[in-house]
């Protein structure tokens, strides 16, 4: 509950964290349960202990997601995520989900943010197909694909999937693809820019920042560490 503590701290509210917990309680709202430790699996090649990120642009994570619009059509997630920065680099919200558009998507982003060394992901088949496997061998990027069956060995973009579904996925109600595209990619500019982070400090990923001496007018920029 820390969390929101510091969001109300940031609003000026001067406020305890076991109050706000007692508060959420009190209006039967869900408060996060502490996850136990896990201790499988640890020195697999490609797990979170063998391979720390240690820079940015040092290891990616990618995963999929799948969610509905209110009539019950399915669609799918891509999410993106700079392990060590802790930021969503890309969502992409759409019906179908192949291995080339995961192609186009990292395209995109290697281009705007650089080519990183590694890139980690689960077995499915969007990200073991040939083509993607070459795709990155071929540009440099080593793949780092954890145990089947162990999302742990995954953490950081398990995480911050476990966020998203938390705060969004699993509260509102999609009655479009374009509704559930334009909610999810304001959800990931809060998260980036305004939600604090408790691996950094209780700071977003990056911060809004506001540029001095233009007074009522200033101009407002995302600032990427």
């Amino acid at each position: 509950m820390f969390l929101e503590s510091v969001l109300l701290e940031e609003e000026g509210w001067r406020v305890n964290h076991k109050r706000v917990e007692r508060i959420w309680r009190q209006e039967g709202l869900k408060v996060p349960q502490k996850q136990p430790k896990r201790g499988r699996l640890w020195l697999k090649e490609g797990s979170c202990i063998r391979l720390r990120p240690e820079r940015k642009n040092h290891v990616w994570s990618y995963d999929l997601m799948a969610a509905r619009t209110q009539e019950g059509r399915a669609f799918r997630i891509l999410t993106i995520l700079d392990e060590y920065t802790r930021e969503s680099l890309n969502i992409t919200v759409s019906r179908r989900m192949t291995s080339q558009e995961v192609i186009y998507q990292l395209a995109e982003l290697f281009v705007e943010r650089g080519i990183p060394e590694h890139i980690r992901s689960d077995n499915g088949p969007e990200f073991t197909a040939r083509a993607i496997r070459q795709w990155l061998r071929d540009l440099g990027v080593k793949t780092l694909y954890i145990e089947p069956g162990s999302p742990w060995e995954n953490g950081y973009i398990e995480s911050f999937n476990g966020k998203l579904r938390d705060e969004l996925l699993n509260r509102e109600i999609f009655t479009t693809l374009f509704e559930a595209q334009v909610l999810i990619d304001n959800w990931r500019k809060d998260y980036n820019q305004i939600r604090p982070h408790s691996a950094l400090g209780y700071r977003p990923p990056a911060p809004e920042a506001i540029m001095p001496g233009y007074g009522s007018t200033s101009l407002t920029l995302s600032v990427v560490q």
